[in-house]
């Protein structure tokens, strides 16, 4: 049986703690206080802010419109939900990769207004710099490599990274650069399972998951789309661990229902 969570915060110490010991980091998204606080209190080790919420609750295509304004305010409002996980905040599109200057700023302005414990940038051999910039001034940076959302038109679209020889070799690259340059962590997104499992093994810092097979050292799950909220989406990696979206909209019908035939509000519910 699994041992439960203690209520220790968990930092980024931590995380390298728990991959030498061989357990699994959990790791989900949430965007406001009410599901940070019920993730937290769920037991997760680490709660991501991530710019997936663009798609899952702004509506918009991909992740490339998010704005550092829209991360601030559900970075701001997840934190005051989550006590003991930790709290990494996604960085958007163009906010880190024009200079390493604008990047200390922005990540510095996404700490400072949200209260979170680190930061999470796309790219690897290319961000490494920026990466051991933003280490170096004190800012925690959870890496990200294989299919990176933001680079999805140049990416080809949403498919399986490192397929091929020269494919794998350019992310074994990727991930070295990102632990020499300072990452405490690393997404490996829809990545072949044998070479995430490779990769997870020739690291120090923990791998997290998400499409990349069981030899991650963590995983993680948008959590509309675990929740089965986002039920539409349904990809070959996703387990959906509950149906809510379907309960919500057999909620709302009874609601409806009640309403229009005048059964609520009843007796009990009036003043």
């Amino acid at each position: 049986m699994t041992k439960s969570p203690s209520d220790t915060p968990v930092t980024t110490r931590d995380f390298l703690a728990f991959k030498e010991a061989g357990r699994r980091i959990v790791c989900v998204t949430a965007y406001d206080a009410l599901f940070g606080r019920l993730v937290d209190e769920a037991g997760v080790d680490c709660v991501l802010v991530g710019d997936s919420l663009n798609q899952v609750i702004a509506g918009r295509e991909s992740t490339l419109s998010a704005t550092l304004d829209q991360m601030v305010y559900h970075g701001a409002m997840t934190r005051r939900g989550v006590r003991r996980a930790l709290l990494v905040v996604d960085m958007p599109f163009l906010t880190y990769q024009v200079s390493r200057e604008d990047a200390i700023r922005n990540c510095g302005r996404v700490m400072q207004e949200t209260g979170a414990q680190a930061v999470k940038l796309e790219g690897g051999t290319a961000m490494a710099d920026t990466v051991r910039a933003l280490v170096d001034v004190g800012i925690p940076v959870m890496g990200h490599v294989g299919l990176t959302p933001q680079s999805v038109h140049a990416l080809g679209g949403y498919r399986v990274q490192g397929r091929d020889e020269a494919g794998a070799e350019r992310l074994e690259s990727d991930v070295r650069a990102l632990e020499v340059a300072g990452a405490f962590a690393i997404v490996l997104e829809l990545v072949p399972a044998a070479l995430a499992a490779r990769l997870s093994k020739a690291l120090k810092v923990p791998t997290i998951g998400i499409g990349a097979g069981p030899g991650c050292d963590g995983q993680v799950l948008v959590l509309p789309d675990l929740l089965g909220l986002n039920d539409a989406f349904s990809p070959k990696f996703l387990k959906k661990y509950a149906a809510l979206g379907e309960a919500v909209r057999r909620a709302v019908g009874g609601f409806a229902d009640e309403v229009r035939r005048g059964a609520y509000p009843g007796p009990e519910h009036s003043f």
